[in-house]
């Protein structure tokens, strides 16, 4: 080591509890900031993930028509009336087209016709109003991963069963059903059919596990006294569901049927999640900038401490630089080691909680190891240690010798 590491590490080891101070103020701040993130895109992850489930990337619609508030009833006059929806069959025209259309669309990966039926379930005196989604199998696990949250029977059973069912939890549990029983459905136009139940899913959302059920889509179809050709929703996903916006936005023009995003659709949790990383963003980074703030305390007292040090050295021929590179290398030092200390802190606590079990629609913590932010941490942290350590050091290089040697 060279001379100024050598009076560096002096500075360091001569007043432990000053430097304990500043470690554990560092080591604190690292491991909240690394913790606060991590949660933060646990969250993140958990509640996309949940929307995931059920909704698609983007949805193709025909929306609702909007009557025209001003009617012209003479060459200079209006008639002012009340806009409402104009009744209309909100069905898709030529949905085979349509499909064939977004699919050729760089960025989609798939693309599935999809029927919503209102329906109640019927069995024997019991009653539950729900959902009963017409699809095709293949392509709606491949755009939910419905297998994924299956807790009993097989969903490829569904393909082969025309008559099958796939039921959530809660209905199973309201209705006591089990694979192989049969379920009665009643639609909004009042036809009854029987289904046999084929799977049962949880995705621990209880609205959706109380209230929606997979059929075929040949059979919801049949369920509203439409014909194959009958579709309501064409349900598409992309590559990248961040850029779900802006592929709805191109589909919504070379269809002319609305296109919806996932993140449109979800608003308000959208609004809810952007405000929660507000707040953990902001309080995990002032956390980090207290601890710099300490660091910069205790190296300013070590300044004022060792000032005829400083005065002595300088009058040996240590030059300004070299007093900044005394202090600055102090000032990293401390925070190395409360990085690395926070590092680990912040590891513990992720693996303690990862495995914490809440129950309800979130399941386990939703926090795991995100090599970014404990990137994002180390190098914020050294940064704000560094510049810390900088403006005393500073200060220090400006002393003059002369001066504080007459004193």
């Amino acid at each position: 080591m060279n001379i100024n590491s050598v009076i560096a590490k002096t500075y360091i080891f001569s007043n432990k509890k000053l430097t304990a101070v500043a470690v554990l103020g560092v080591l604190l701040g690292m491991s909240v900031y690394i913790f606060m993130n991590s949660l933060l895109v646990g969250f993140d992850k958990s509640s996309n993930t949940s929307i995931f489930r059920n909704t698609a990337h983007i949805r193709v619609y025909k929306d609702d028509e909007i009557s025209k508030v001003l009617v012209k009833n003479s060459e200079d006059n209006y008639l002012i009336v009340n806009p409402k929806v104009v009744p209309n069959n909100n069905t898709i025209i030529n949905p085979k087209m349509i499909l064939e259309t977004i699919l050729k669309q760089k960025d989609v990966i798939v693309a599935t016709p999809q029927v919503n039926t209102s329906v109640f379930y019927n069995n024997g005196k019991s009653q539950i109003a729900g959902i009963s989604v017409g699809i095709k199998p293949d392509e709606a696990n491949l755009m939910y991963n419905i297998k994924s949250f299956m807790v009993d029977g097989n969903f490829d059973l569904l393909k082969s069963n025309p008559n099958g069912i796939v039921i959530g939890s809660g209905i199973s549990e309201k209705m006591n059903l089990a694979l192989g029983d049969n379920l009665n459905l009643t639609s909004s136009k009042g036809i009854n059919r029987t289904f046999k139940v084929v799977g049962i899913f949880k995705t621990n959302n209880s609205v959706t596990d109380k209230t929606k059920s997979y059929i075929n889509l040949s059979a919801s179809q049949q369920l509203l006294k439409e014909g194959n050709s009958y579709i309501t929703d064409i349900n598409v996903n992309v590559t990248d569901p961040e850029i779900a916006e802006k592929v709805a936005s191109k589909l919504t023009q070379i269809t002319g049927y609305k296109a919806e995003g996932w993140k449109e659709a979800n608003a308000t949790i959208m609004a809810t999640n952007k405000m929660r990383k507000m707040i953990i963003t902001f309080v995990s980074f002032t956390i980090l900038l207290v601890a710099g703030f300490g660091i910069y305390n205790i190296l300013n007292m070590t300044v004022s401490q060792k000032i005829n040090d400083i005065a002595i050295l300088k009058a040996m021929g240590f030059k300004g630089k070299d007093v900044i590179i005394i202090f600055v290398t102090q000032a990293v030092t401390i925070g190395i080691m409360g990085v690395i200390g926070g590092v680990i802190l912040a590891t513990i606590l992720i693996t303690i909680l990862k495995r914490v079990y809440l129950g309800g629609d979130i399941g386990y913590f939703p926090i795991d190891y995100e090599p970014k932010k404990f990137v994002q941490g180390v190098v914020i942290g050294l940064v704000i240690t560094f510049f810390a350590g900088y403006i005393p050091a500073k200060k220090a290089a400006n002393v003059d010798p002369v001066e504080i040697l007459r004193k």
